[in-house]
């Protein structure tokens, strides 16, 4: 039997089959069995989508081995044929306030039973419904920025909105007990876009999560449909979450992703992003020692960004390069570099744009940081910290002469020093890492020397 398409589906439909790409799951979720007191019966939900325009909302119903089987045969972005679901009329009420909002008047219902799903297997169809996955569910224009939520505050309060962002970063998955004794999980993902620099996501399903660590890096686009807006109150900010009624569109084929995706891509290349000081922790609050290796293997261990101190020595500092390699001009709006010489910033998407040119002349340069165990290369060391750290400001060092910025170079290169970092996973280095200088001055002998013996002395 030939498969019917989500258009045509209607209830007199005799033994209906249908293929579709899924682009949204749910949680599996146990209610209690009224007709069998003591027992439990299971479900979960998805979403598949067959044409551009036409997508319906599946449940799937049964005992607890049959339900998490089928949950687990199949992921978003798989192409599945669904063989005998019972097509019944959508409860307005009900379906649409907890599942995501469909087209269609209907939704399909699966049992153990009478239902089958299984992978599609024609690789005509599949390839034909692969591209379905890149196109949102709503209006490619009708969506929220970070700077419209941002500005429009608690107003937006338990609102259900679209949003278009680029992932910034990805936090590690937190697992947690609920109240019940159930096992839950969280997942934060920073967004940003032109106008807002960082801005949380959080995700409490497997799917969604499964769906972000696979498919989402740094500069990922996202169409977010339906993502609940609430404020928190501990940030006293507002944040986004994915719930049952949300469905993740991944690098979408729209022209405004288009464009947000060029901005994004220019902002990770740039290393722009890394400057938001917003995340920095307050020099004086970090306490951890590492050497150079241990500052590598954590970032190995971890996607999230951690701060520590090293006694190390500085062994590249180009103070005697010329001044335009040393000293840069950035847009203040968007962070990109100025050609110098030139009152304009040549990034198209710079939300400055049209508008007086506002920029930040300061440091701007790359250190390595070297100890027994290795050497951190290409260290961030900007402004304000260089000029606290070489107790000079941008326009004096450019007064001075060549002799004086080498003897300045030289009162700091293979000097240990006292460097409180920023680490950062980055997959544009050789090492995997990318590091910040928070702060940094010459060593106190004494105080090297206990570090640099108890770090010796770890197993």
């Amino acid at each position: 039997m030939s498969a019917i398409s989500i258009s045509e589906l209607h209830p007199n439909i005799v033994q209906p089959k249908v293929v579709g790409i899924i682009i949204g799951k749910s949680d599996t979720r146990s209610f209690p069995d009224r007709k069998n007191v003591g027992m439990e019966r299971f479900t979960f939900g998805f979403t598949i989508k067959d044409s551009p325009d036409f997508f319906i909302n599946v449940t799937a119903w049964g005992n607890d081995g049959y339900i998490n089987g089928l949950y687990g045969s199949f992921s978003i972005g798989d192409c599945v044929t669904i063989e005998n679901p019972l097509v019944a009329t959508k409860d307005p009420e009900k379906d649409d306030r907890f599942c995501p909002t469909t087209p269609t008047p209907y939704r399909l219902m699966v049992t153990e039973v009478h239902s089958q799903v299984n992978m599609c297997t024609d690789i005509d169809t599949t390839d034909s419904l692969l591209p379905l996955i890149h196109l949102p569910v709503k209006d490619s224009r009708d969506f929220y920025t970070l700077g419209d939520i941002v500005a429009n505050g608690q107003s937006l309060e338990g609102s259900f909105i679209n949003i278009l962002a680029a992932a910034k970063s990805i936090g590690e998955t937190k697992l947690f007990r609920t109240s019940d004794g159930r096992q839950g999980q969280r997942l934060e993902v920073k967004l940003f876009d032109d106008l807002v620099s960082s801005f949380p996501l959080i995700c409490w399903d497997r799917e969604a999560i499964h769906l972000i660590q696979t498919s989402v890096t740094k500069g990922t686009v996202l169409f977010l449909a339906d993502t609940k807006i609430t404020f928190d109150s501990f940030r006293k900010g507002m944040n986004a979450s994915v719930n049952s009624k949300t469905i993740i569109t991944v690098n979408p084929d729209t022209r405004e992703a288009s464009l947000l995706y060029s901005y994004a891509k220019e902002m990770v290349e740039s290393g722009a992003l890394e400057i938001d000081k917003s995340e920095d922790m307050p020099v004086e609050s970090i306490t951890d020692v590492y050497t150079v290796s241990q500052l590598k293997e954590k970032s190995q261990e971890t996607v999230e960004i951690f701060f520590g101190i090293t006694f190390s020595f500085i062994s590249k500092l180009d103070l005697d390069s010329s001044v335009s390699k040393v000293i840069k001009t950035r847009c203040s709006r968007c962070k990109f570099q100025a050609p110098e010489g030139l009152q304009c910033c040549t990034n198209q998407l710079c939300p400055g744009r049209g508008q007086v040119f506002s920029a930040n002349t300061g440091f701007d340069l790359l250190v390595d940081l070297t100890d027994h165990t290795g050497t951190l290369h290409a260290c961030s060391l900007r402004s304000p910290v260089a000029e606290i750290t070489f107790g000079c400001t941008t326009e004096e060092f450019t007064r001075l002469t060549d002799d004086e910025r080498t003897a300045m170079k030289w009162k700091f290169l293979l000097e240990r020093c006292k460097t409180y970092v920023k680490i950062l996973p980055s997959t544009k280095t050789k090492s995997g890492v990318r590091a910040v200088v928070l702060a940094c001055s010459l060593a106190d002998p004494g105080e090297a020397k206990q570090h640099m013996l108890a770090l010796l002395q770890q197993p």
